[in-house]
């Protein structure tokens, strides 16, 4: 096994742990205050139980910097826990250009 090999496992395992990453990012959108406050940094009970409440009466984050509404979160926070949080909404179909229609087809006498 040459040095081939082991730049190969680096490469794999760096993909890996991104891709688990990625998918272990916190939805503040769906997560309850347990979660919040143990998967972000400076989010402890208080600051935790205030996102879900301010969740409830508002509705959804439509951006992970909406979260700076929440009273005690400021943009410290946000940042500091930006590569864990998700909001969850993916763009919408409307936000895609409009595709442009084909002509019809004119038929031949």
């Amino acid at each position: 096994m040459g040095p081939w090999f082991s730049c190969k496992a680096l490469v794999l395992g760096l993909l890996l742990m991104g891709a688990a990453q990625a998918s272990d990012r916190i939805d503040i959108n769906t997560a309850d205050a347990s979660t919040l406050q143990q998967g972000l940094a400076n989010v402890g009970p208080h600051k935790a139980e205030a996102i879900v409440a301010y969740r409830r009466q508002h509705g959804h984050f439509l951006r992970v910097e909406d979260l700076t509404r929440v009273k005690g979160i400021g943009t410290a926070t946000v940042e500091r826990n930006r590569q864990r949080m998700t909001t969850g909404i993916m763009k919408s179909p409307a936000a895609e250009p409009p595709r442009r229609a084909l002509p019809a087809s004119v038929p031949r006498r």
